[in-house]
């Protein structure tokens, strides 16, 4: 038997994916702020090559930094198609930019902490473990969960168990399951007699969940009902009747939910649909809603990882970043609009029983582009669906196209708010180089939501020429079709935007003033002072050796994947890692030159240079000289193996010490083995010395 391989979900983002510099890109510098990127420069300094990273400021001011100090840079990510300003170099400009985030970014952390102590003590009502028909519940999902979605609906329910109120943020890409995590925990609330409100920003959306739900929770004893603007005034009074007395257990609504005379007998539990489709007064009214019942607010804007991590103990986060199982990318292309092409591509999904979304937000022509789409494609069945059609209209036709009675669908952009039709799997996209790229994105999240393969065409006027950043947006959404990409696509558009909706609008111009890596960087710290965590950051050990350390344009030609190696090389942690970075190299690119070999070696002797507390490895006047500054090694320990080797002992202020030798060598890779020995027997002396204390 064949074993089947667990792929392992995406760790977030690897460095990698986002992080590869290109040339123009601009960059963060912690001191010395926003710059432009212009390319690695091998410079010989000193009588050694290096490779620098050439950084241009204001003013025409140029930077040179050592790839070493690679951590230091980060790219600049801000709104899409916006440049930021440059920085002077040796101005204080930066300095005072950064001081006025750092205090912006303090005072939200002050907010986030204490919501977050007031909401520790504040009662609510603590649900009791599982029923036993949650499991018949679980078990009946046709599906099987992600371990992301398992961990999810985990964290909720451990969170309804507690007494105080909750107020989860569940974050997952388009179609990673959110909603059947959110059923769990209503189907948990319902069980213990108490009502569940499932708040969503559209009437189509609304009428798709309780269509959804009626099917998941047959069998079951739960009374669903639903409050939107599709519902007569004789069903919404019913529906509101049975909220007052209790026989209705689970109600999905518009923010007609929010309205004076929704009244419910004993709500439970708030599930909040993309909170940030609702405007400010209803946000208000969420908040007073809030305060003592259970919320889980969910949203398919993709949080960064590194925001996550800020967040952490702050907010009650839950993150789905894997995707479901046979889940295919979405073919994804971009071209200029053809009638030879749009026909081929409808005929095709007809063809193996599928749907087609055709997306053009004009609702003055869409009567023209029907008429156009039933003469070109006349075997097709069409559809009309926009915003300002009557309800009644509007709600027949989404109910007949989800029962497909017909095969395509033209829209405006109504279709972006989380529809699942599985059977929809073609969609193409009018004049897209007017949409934003978080939206295509969410449209072309409509499809591909089965285990067929999908396509995404975006279209623009035949040999019409595209703004540079419209250019950009459509190249985006075509690079990323992996599964999960909306979380790199995030760091190209939405991070900020998404970032924004996650602290509050008011930040986002502060998240610009400094990219937004600095931002959180901020953020963190701020948390950590607020927590009273605070650590500081230690410096890496310099090693300042006269040895060719660098990646040679002969061995890797292409700039970005050195930097990206350069970033792996700064970020080793242990020597294992030193071995298998060796090793990744040998493979990709063949055996090492001398120059990375050096460089693999700097990287293992800063490692161990770290552990022993040694700041800085440096040649004078023919002498390496080792300082040694946070006493893990004794001055005897010290002097005994300075007399061992032939080396000089010096003391320095504050039991500080330099441990030197001389000896000449033929190649800089000797000079480099010498020190490692050196450092590998010093590490065996302190960890002998370690374990004679504990014997002691």
């Amino acid at each position: 038997r064949k074993k089947s391989r667990r792929i392992k979900g995406k760790e977030g983002i690897r460095i990698g994916d986002y992080q590869e510099l290109a040339v123009g890109d601009y960059v963060v510098h912690e001191q010395h702020g926003i710059g432009q990127y212009l390319g690695l420069r091998t410079l010989e300094v000193g009588g050694t090559e290096r490779d620098y990273i050439y950084i241009q400021y204001a003013g025409n001011d140029k930077l040179y930094i050592p790839v070493e100090q690679i951590d230091l840079v980060r790219k600049y990510i801000g709104v899409e198609g916006k440049k930021p300003k440059l920085s002077s170099l040796g101005g204080g400009e930066w300095n005072r930019i950064k001081a006025r985030v750092q205090a912006s970014v303090q005072e939200l952390a002050k907010e986030l902490l204490e919501l977050y102590a007031a909401r520790e003590t504040e009662p609510g009502h603590a649900f009791p473990p599982d029923h036993p028909w949650e499991a018949d519940f679980a078990a009946s999902f046709p599906f099987e969960e992600t371990p992301d979605q398992l961990q999810a609906i985990a964290e909720i329910k451990a969170d309804m168990q507690k007494s105080r109120p909750m107020d989860r943020l569940l974050c997952g890409d388009v179609g990673y399951g959110k909603t059947e995590v959110a059923l769990r925990a209503a189907f948990k609330a319902i069980m213990d007699g108490m009502q569940v409100a499932f708040l969503v920003p559209t009437t189509i959306l609304a009428q798709q969940h309780y269509r959804t739900f009626t099917e998941r929770l047959q069998g079951f004893p739960v009374n669903i009902g639903i409050l939107s603007r599709f519902q007569n005034k004789a069903e919404q009074k019913a529906t509101l009747q049975g909220l007052r007395d209790g026989t209705i257990d689970l109600v999905v609504g518009t923010h007609r939910l929010l309205s004076k005379d929704v009244r419910f007998k004993n709500l439970g539990l708030l599930v909040v649909d993309e909170e940030q489709r609702f405007g400010v007064r209803h946000k208000e009214k969420i908040k007073m809603l809030k305060k003592n019942v259970d919320v889980l607010t969910m949203t398919a804007t993709p949080i960064p990882r590194t925001l996550h991590m800020s967040l952490v103990g702050v907010r009650d986060l839950s993150v789905i970043e894997t995707p479901p199982e046979n889940r295919y990318p979405v073919q994804t292309y971009v071209l200029e609009y053809s009638d030879v092409l749009v026909r081929e591509a409808i005929l095709r999904e007809i063809g193996r029983g599928g749907q087609v979304y055709f997306v053009h937000n004009r609702v003055q022509s869409i009567d023209k582009w029907a008429a156009h789409l039933t003469k070109l494609v006349p075997e097709a069945r069409l559809a009309v669906a926009h915003g300002q059609m009557p309800e009644a209209q509007l709600e027949e036709v989404m109910i007949a196209f989800l029962e497909g009675e017909y095969d395509v669908l033209l829209s405006t952009t109504i279709v972006e708010a989380g529809l699942d039709i599985p059977n929809v799997n073609t969609i193409i996209i009018c004049d897209a180089d007017k949409f934003g790229l978080a939206q295509l994105y969410q449209l072309r999240g409509r499809v591909g939501r089965s285990n067929r393969i999908a396509y995404c065409y975006l279209t623009y006027q035949k040999d019409k020429i595209l703004s540079e950043a419209a250019e950009k947006r459509l190249h985006a959404n075509k690079e990323f079709t992996e599964l999960g990409s909306g979380f790199k696509i995030a760091l190209r558009d939405l991070e900020i935007r998404g970032a924004g909706n996650i602290l509050g609008p008011e930040q986002h111009g502060h998240m610009l003033a400094v990219g937004f890596d600095m931002y959180i960087k901020l953020l963190e710290d701020a948390i950590r002072t607020y927590k009273g965590t605070k650590s500081e950051r230690q410096l890496p050990p310099r090693i300042e050796v006269q040895a060719d350390a660098y990646l040679p344009a002969s061995y890797i030609s292409d700039a970005r994947q050195k930097i990206v190696f350069y970033q792996k090389i700064v970020n080793l942690s242990s020597v294992e890692e030193v071995e298998e970075a060796r090793e990744e190299l040998s493979d990709r690119y063949g055996q090492l030159p001398p120059p990375a070999e050096n460089l693999l070696a700097v990287a293992h002797l800063r490692l161990l240079a770290q552990e022993l507390g040694i700041s800085s490895i440096s040649e004078e006047k023919g002498d390496l000289m080792l300082r040694f500054t946070d006493g893990k090694l004794s001055g005897d320990t010290l002097l005994q193996y300075a007399r061992r080797h032939r080396g000089r002992l010096q003391s320095a202020a504050g039991r500080q010490f330099v441990l030197s030798f001389r000896q000449k060598f033929a190649t800089a890779r000797e000079k480099l083995n010498f020190l490692l020995q050196r450092l590998q027997e010093l590490q065996e002396c302190a960890g002998s010395r370690q374990r004679q204390e504990q014997e002691a």
